[in-house]
């Protein structure tokens, strides 16, 4: 049996009437940029958060680009994030001219780990910079408090978390903009690159609205900015997907509650762990290796039986070649669980549109190799 990692094909046979009908009305309309559509998904959106704004932008790197502009962050200021995440977190940190500072995640969550944060703050910290990783919010409580405390901005990554919920809050609510990203492959995908900002700041959302138009909120009268706008036809195919996302993550937590049951013994993995109170919503489904050195013999073995599995991440944005260390970059205190994470983790394949025999089939290659592994 081949199982895929992406079931975008499926989810939009699933629903293609529906997606078909939203982009023959733009290609008629002939409003394809800045139009009625992207309007409208953008309150659809912002509903869905119970936050006032969203701004739909071209990709999630630049949604947290433009979110940073708009909230004053630039040269000689620092962000405090996780370097447990994808690379366009401390990216666009870099991006605005800012310093990207990291600190440990938590062992379990692998989110960013709040306890370490107070440490890490000085003088030029202007903002700390929370990843909802894998579909899990990181403890926004707790981030809140201290930014409260300490005068600071919070500007959310929720790229991976869409329709998650902490413990009494919602994503937006505890933040001055949360930024998503609606790649394909996410949990909530348009057919290419997209974007938004969701803000409850009236002047966050007029900035970004500028900003992601040349400089524009008048025809012909521009400033500097860029071009970063949400196409209409994504927001078509985004608008018929959004009425279907808490089904789809009720189907991805169904598929993660199977993993977990029938893993629950697997003497060589840790598997995902869900906060009490949390909405998880499972973009990704990650296990990690015991030890590092079965990490890859086990994705191995998965790949070759078929399964795709993958790694995310396996390196570490503080490990990464490309990252602007000096001016750019510095990690505060030691790292130790980012750096786990890293080396030992796997993503099964997890997506709404999975069949129990492929769970099941995902289940079955995981613990023979967990047997022939031996005791961890």
């Amino acid at each position: 049996m081949n199982v895929s990692f992406y079931g975008h094909v499926r989810q939009y046979h699933n629903i293609k009437d529906e997606i078909d009908a939203n982009i023959r009305e733009i290609l008629e309309s002939g409003q394809y940029v800045m139009g009625p559509v992207l309007k409208r998904f953008e309150k659809e959106f912002a509903a869905y958060h119970g936050i006032e704004y969203t701004v739909g932008v071209g990709n999630g790197t630049d949604a947290l680009w433009l979110a940073f502009q708009a909230l004053g962050i630039g040269p000689g200021d620092e962000c405090i994030t996780t370097s447990s995440t994808f690379f366009a977190t401390a990216e666009a940190i870099w991006i605005a001219g800012a310093t990207a500072v990291f600190v440990d995640s938590d062992a379990r969550t692998n989110c960013i780990d709040p306890s370490k944060i107070e440490a890490a703050i000085t003088p030029k910290t202007k903002a700390l910079v929370p990843v909802h990783l894998y579909g899990q919010c990181a403890d926004m409580k707790a981030v809140r408090e201290i930014a409260d405390r300490r005068g600071l901005l919070v500007i959310e990554d929720n790229a991976q978390g869409i329709g998650a919920r902490g413990d009494g809050f919602r994503i937006g609510e505890l933040s001055d903009a949360a930024c998503t990203s609606f790649i394909i492959q996410k949990n909530l995908g348009c057919f290419g690159d997209g974007g938004a900002v969701v803000t409850k700041h009236e002047k966050v959302d007029r900035v970004v609205r500028k900003l992601r138009n040349h400089g524009s909120d008048k025809r012909s009268c521009h400033s500097p900015g860029c071009n970063s706008r949400l196409d209409d036809i994504h927001a078509a195919v985004l608008s018929a997907k959004l009425k279907h996302i808490d089904e789809w993550n009720a189907l991805r937590r169904k598929w993660a509650a199977r993993y977990s049951a029938c893993l629950k013994d697997a003497g060589n993995l840790t598997l995902p762990y869900e906060s009490p109170g949390y909405y998880h919503v499972y973009h990704l489904y990650v296990i990690e290796t015991k030890k590092a050195e079965h990490r890859d013999p086990l994705l191995n073995f998965l790949n070759e039986n078929g399964i795709d599995a993958k790694c995310h991440y396996p390196i570490a944005i503080h490990q990464q070649e490309g990252y602007p260390w000096g001016k750019g970059a510095r990690i505060a205190g030691g790292i130790p669980n980012t750096e786990r994470n890293a080396a030992c983790c796997i993503s099964l394949p997890m997506f709404p549109e999975l069949t129990e025999q492929e769970v099941d089939y995902v289940i079955g290659k995981v613990l023979e190799w967990d047997r022939k592994a031996g005791v961890a």
